[in-house]
């Protein structure tokens, strides 16, 4: 259980080094304040400013670092939350040396290791990050931020050259409510969209009855100097859903934008929604990656979001924004709902996604918004997060009964802001086919066998033990005394190696509705991973389901597998800290991904069989499970994997290395196949941004994005 606030107001006191620590913490937010401009009218107040200056420096340049994020330390740590504590200080004074992360994108224990080493617990890593920049030594940074494209006056000529050939020419609305808003951030909100582009656009604002009396002028005054914006100045305040579809009504744009009132969109923004809409006509949402904007104007922290992930969606709000609808599909579902603050455009993505086309739901992958954060007023999301966190899992729960989806709505571990979907088994639940084919190795075997037999609490299985001309006493003893389950089924193969031949035959004579292939390394660790996997592998729309794997150190081995790393296709964070989050929490959250790995593989017989099952003449060793995958994308299913189905893999014990000629020409021509084959998917993983490495597995940037950028052919 996390700390009270009593409880960490005493252990932040306590580990002080001396008592001027205790005072500091009790003085904290006044120093805070004060370091922010905002004067303490007291003399005491004078006294510990300049007595304590040091560590308000120190926090001023965390809270200034691009790796720094407030809402990400608030809402990952919830003690950190609980306690009223400032982030940035707490990260300085305690969170570095508990080896909490500032950010996504800065892990403090490696950064430790790579430039402190693993004993100083002292030093506070991110510090010495920024002190060594400053003083030119030699680093590399933790994850460089990717500036996108330089718009180049090439770039602009092309764009300008491509406006000009559009056919539909759309119409883009930007509703924005505002409400007390900082007036030079109301301004700059503003002149972001006046200084896009594309120019057929309208900007209706809806003023949420401010008490500000700065705000209504600022309006006026942007109103009559520009006829595409449109103000409306509401009598009473109506919180953010009531403004937002106030300024919806008096929208004539058949597409229609979000924004709040104090962010900035990019000056190609709206062109990229038109040039979007002319490259998809039939489009009725599109969405953008973002990232943060400081008040000195830094931008860190970029979201380079996948293509639609329904199952994502349920776990964050991955849409967010930029995001543009049609108009005529927000006025049918009446636009946003009172009573969801806070998460009032999730609880929209949701009711128009759960019954659209996926294919008209476009991703645009580039950053075209920038949401301020940290800025001099706190958000709403800032200041309200658990409010925030209500009303999603309430636009969550009605979105799962709307679509008669039987589940649970849990926080997930470690990040509890965030969502875990507990499907419900069906009842009766489906007979599984476990498929383990073996040689061998009977250690292993016994370690798999013992797994599923005896700690799998799934009612209703089979084991489908495939032995390829095993010799060995120990694994012949291991087949032979499980033999008497009932539950067991021990099957020969002879003959050449082949996985896909080998388990296609099983496939033939498996009795459960539902195939789980299995390798013999593979570990259970947990009572409820076949539940798990078989409650998305019910699911009529999903192909392959995958789990989450770990090697015996404990670090991650299989992640989801993102096609075209390293050339043809990896496993997502392999080789990372089994404890990681990843990218976003892509580590910590189920989500839609192109391929899995058949080391522990859910998949419907009737799917299987429907695409043809594995390649045996094309792909006898490897990638096949890969090639399975793309079938079943390409026959319309999605492919789901789940962290919350866990098991260790002990990784190819039984086949070994590629240790001969012969083996690594076989290797060759599976990787030539794959790369031909699904060439599309190994130029673009749908579900992996292009704006990631694939050099890296950990979803590193990319420093050269490999999107075509729409005005390429008037370049």
């Amino acid at each position: 259980m996390p700390p009270t606030e009593r409880n960490i107001q005493e252990r932040e006191i306590s580990a002080a080094d001396n008592s001027s620590d205790a005072i500091f913490h009790i003085f904290a937010k006044s120093l805070i304040a004060a370091e922010r401009n905002r004067p303490l009218h007291t003399k005491l107040g004078d006294i510990l400013l300049k007595l304590f200056r040091p560590r308000l420096a120190a926090a001023k340049i965390l809270r200034r670092s691009p790796f720094f994020d407030e809402i990400y330390y608030l809402s990952a740590y919830a003690d950190v939350a609980a306690a009223g504590a400032d982030p940035a200080l707490h990260y300085y004074l305690h969170g570095a040396s508990e080896g909490r992360n500032p950010g996504p994108h800065f892990n403090t224990e490696a950064m430790r290791g790579r430039i402190l080493g693993e004993t100083d617990r002292k030093t506070n890593p991110l510090l010495e990050y920024h002190r060594r920049l400053r003083r030119g030594l030699s680093l590399l940074p933790p994850r460089p931020i990717n500036k996108m494209t330089a718009k180049t006056d090439a770039d602009r000529k092309a764009i300008k050259l491509h406006i000009g050939a559009f056919r539909l020419k759309a119409k883009i609305a930007v509703v924005m409510p505002v409400y007390n808003t900082e007036p030079d951030y109301l301004r700059e909100a503003i002149r972001s969209v006046q200084r896009q582009v594309y120019s057929n656009w309208e900007l209706c604002i809806a003023n949420d009855a401010s008490t500000n009396s700065e705000i209504k002028p600022i309006l006026d005054k942007f109103a009559a100097e520009d006829s595409r914006i449109k103000v409306i100045h509401r009598a009473t305040n109506g919180h953010i859903s009531e403004a937002t579809n106030t300024a919806l009504e008096h929208v004539s744009a058949e597409f229609t934008a979000f924004m709040d009132h104090d962010d900035l969109i990019d000056d190609l923004a709206l062109y990229e929604i038109a040039a979007a809409v002319e490259a998809n006509p039939k489009a009725e949402l599109i969405y953008s990656d973002l990232d943060r904007i400081k008040d000195d104007g830094t931008q860190f922290n970029p979201f380079f979001k996948p293509d639609f992930s329904p199952d994502l969606l349920l776990g964050q709000n991955m849409i967010s924004h930029l995001t543009v609808y049609r108009t005529d599909l927000l006025r049918k579902l009446g636009c946003l709902r009172k009573g969801f603050e806070g998460s009032q455009d999730y609880d929209l993505a949701l009711r128009a996604t759960e019954n659209m086309a996926r294919e008209n739901i476009v991703h645009i992958p580039a950053i075209l918004y920038h949401w301020r954060a940290g800025g001099r007023t706190k958000s709403f999301s800032e200041a309200q997060l658990e409010r925030c966190v209500r009303a999603a899992r309430k636009a969550i729960t009605e979105h799962l009964v709307r679509k008669e989806i039987a589940a649970d709505v849990l926080p997930v571990d470690r990040m509890p802001h965030y969502n875990r979907i507990k499907r419900h088994l069906p009842v009766p639940a489906p007979m599984v086919s476990i498929i383990i084919p073996t040689r061998n190795q009977g250690r292993v075997l016994k370690l798999c066998l013992d797994g599923i037999l005896g700690k799998t609490d799934y009612p209703n299985f089979e084991v489908v033990v495939v032995d390829h001309e095993s010799t060995e006493k120990d694994a012949l003893d291991v087949m032979k005394n499980a033999a008497p389950d009932p539950r067991v089924r021990i099957i020969p193969f002879a003959g050449q190696f082949n996985y896909s031949k080998i388990n296609n035959m099983a496939v033939a004579q498996a009795r459960g509705s539902i195939l789980a292939l299995l390798n013999n390394d593979v570990e259970v660790m947990h009572a409820d991973w076949l539940s798990e996997m078989v409650s998305h592998a019910v699911r009529p729309e999903v192909g392959a389901v995958g789990a989450k794997l770990y090697y015996p150190d404990g670090r991650l081995q299989h992640a989801g597998v993102v096609v075209g790393l390293g050339g043809t296709a990896g496993h997502s964070f392999l080789r990372a800290a089994g404890s990681c989050d990843g990218y976003v929490a892509n580590c910590l959250l189920t989500r839609n991904v192109s391929a899995v790995t058949a080391a522990c593989l859910l998949v419907a017989k009737e799917k299987f069989l429907q695409v043809g099952g594995f390649n045996e003449e094309k792909l006898p060793v490897a990638f096949n499970d890969v090639d399975l995958c793309l079938k079943l994308a390409d026959a319309g299913y999605l492919n789901v994997w789940t962290p919350f189905a866990e098991l260790i893999h002990h990784e190819s014990l039984t086949r070994g290395p590629e240790d001969t000629i012969e083996k690594q020409l076989r290797s060759r021509r599976e990787v030539e196949y794959l790369n031909h084959t699904w060439a599309k998917y190994v130029a673009n993983d749908p579900f992996y941004n292009p704006n990631l490495s694939l050099k890296h597995a950990d979803f590193q940037f990319e420093q050269q994005s490999r999107r075509v950028k729409p005005w390429a052919k008037y370049l």
